[in-house]
């Protein structure tokens, strides 16, 4: 039996069909793996505003129980995200600090050139739920993001 030396290989035809099913699966996969990426930094943001919330509520739970000295007039919530990470020193025992988060952490959804503190929209004790503005202390924090969650929600409203 004698070969055709142009028996050999594929043809120009079927490569262009072979790569024109790998584009299509390709362009099918390019939004689930944006969808994957979103929902990565989703969850990294609500582990870090439960981070920084349970640091707040601690801090708060601290000065409650005298192990923070509180000013006159102050709402035992922390003055910054800072005083979280520095610590405050306890007036009960000499030379012990109530240290409430290693670092602060980022919002995903920030410009990484900002600092992790700068990320966060901070909500006072005197400001309104529906109207947040920062203040005196810090009473919760959320996201300056203007997307919307994949569950609709916008992220500033976690």
């Amino acid at each position: 039996m004698t070969r055709h030396p142009r028996s050999r290989g594929y043809t120009l035809v079927e490569l262009l069909a072979v790569m024109a099913v790998l584009g299509i699966l390709a362009a099918a996969a390019l939004p689930m793996a944006e969808i994957a990426v979103q929902r990565d930094r989703e969850r990294e943001l609500k582990h870090a505003l439960w981070e920084i919330r349970d640091a707040i509520d601690a801090y708060r739970r601290a000065t409650d129980a005298g192990g923070i000295a509180g000013k006159p007039g102050e709402t035992g919530y922390p003055e910054s995200l800072e005083s979280l990470v520095s610590g405050l020193a306890d007036p009960k025992v000499a030379g012990r600090t109530h240290r409430f988060l290693r670092r602060i952490p980022r919002d995903p959804f920030a410009v990484a050139s900002v600092p992790a503190a700068q990320t966060w929209a901070l909500r006072s004790y005197q400001s309104s739920a529906e109207r947040p503005r920062p203040g005196a202390d810090v009473y919760d924090v959320a996201s300056r993001s203007e997307r919307i969650g994949l569950n609709g929600i916008a992220l500033k409203e976690w």
